[in-house]
């Protein structure tokens, strides 16, 4: 039998246990084989695994929550010993031992398929900031996702924000139906369909509605700074110079970065630099932030992208070849 102690200095304990002790009652219902001795602002908890696990998690959960909202509704408790109980929260040890396994799910298991995406997962477990540059297909965005879902599950960050530039890519902004949000929405697709491959329907709403997880726009990163966060900038090409460093210097205490992107796909006005290129030449030698290239040889989408990146590669050397002739006559 393992015993645990959880402390939580600052918070009002009836807040964690409930109007007389009712979460309490919830969660030693839920897990009865657990003994649970709640004092003053302590919890010690013993039993077996994995119900031990199950339990702390519970509590760290509503501990944070208290933390960060001042409070920890019914609602709440509900959701966290329903998501504990599930067979997707049970842990797994069949690929225990597969390096390449970054996060593990119900239903499947992520894995870094390629070289490129391997460097991406061993960067940034010793770089704050890793900037992942590569084609389209090579799984950018869903690693550094799979990365930073692994880093919450290991309670290494609390929360994770996902930002994109909202940026028109031949498309107007301004004719897409809907509010703001809904014409914005296209654009931050892309996460949330990693995120749902990595995280069940139920736990995903959760986490938003508490705001554990945000997606947004990158200009709503204006004026934060995000302590014991995960931070990933999506299509980074997109972002102009000062769009970049504003995003980079909202990093706070405890927090990571991942921010991708493909500098061959810039929609950003001619006259505008992309924040992306402008790092690249700025930023490589600062300690703590690596660059990571990926190229054709680590796409992993349609057998098709392959040749069709190759066959642009192929036109754009024409293209210079043919300017530099133009250039000599």
């Amino acid at each position: 039998m393992t015993e645990k102690t959880i402390e939580f200095d600052g918070i009002e304990p009836v807040i964690i246990f409930g109007p007389y002790d009712s979460s309490l009652k919830k969660i030693r219902e839920a897990f009865p084989d657990i003994r649970i001795n709640a004092r003053g602002a302590k919890i010690t908890i013993s039993g077996e695994e994995p119900d031990l696990t199950a339990t702390e998690n519970i509590f760290r959960e509503m501990i944070f929550l208290a933390d960060q909202h001042g409070e920890v509704l019914e609602n709440d408790v509900n959701a966290l010993v329903s998501l504990a109980l599930s067979p997707a929260s049970r842990p797994s040890t069949a690929h225990a031992g597969d390096r390449d396994v970054i996060v593990e799910t119900k239903d499947y298991v992520v894995k870094a398929k390629t070289d490129g995406q391997r460097r991406m997962v061993a960067e940034a477990r010793t770089n704050d900031i890793v900037f992942a540059i590569g084609p389209a297909g090579t799984g950018k965005t869903y690693t550094a996702v799979a990365i930073a879902v692994a880093a919450w599950k290991a309670k290494t960050i609390k929360r994770i924000v996902l930002a994109r530039p909202a940026v028109e890519a031949g498309e107007s902004l301004g004719f897409l139906p809907g509010d703001l949000a809904q014409k914005i929405d296209p654009y931050l697709r892309p996460l949330y369909d990693a995120l749902q491959d990595m995280l069940t329907a139920e736990k995903l709403k959760f986490l938003t509605e508490r705001r554990v997880i945000e997606i947004v726009p990158l200009a709503y990163m204006r004026g934060r700074t995000l302590n014991n966060a995960f931070i990933i900038l999506d299509e980074a090409q997109n972002a102009s110079s000062k769009q970049m460093m504003m995003c980079l210097t909202r990093l706070g205490v405890n927090s990571k970065a991942i921010i991708t992107g493909d500098i061959t796909q810039v929609d950003l006005p001619k006259e505008m630099e992309s924040g992306l290129l402008n790092a690249r030449n700025i930023l490589q030698d600062i300690k703590g932030i690596s660059f990571v290239f990926l190229d054709k040889s680590d796409v992993v989408r349609h057998r098709l992208v392959k040749d069709i990146i190759d066959a642009y590669e192929h036109h754009e050397e024409k293209y210079r070849h043919g300017k530099a002739k133009e250039k000599e006559l």
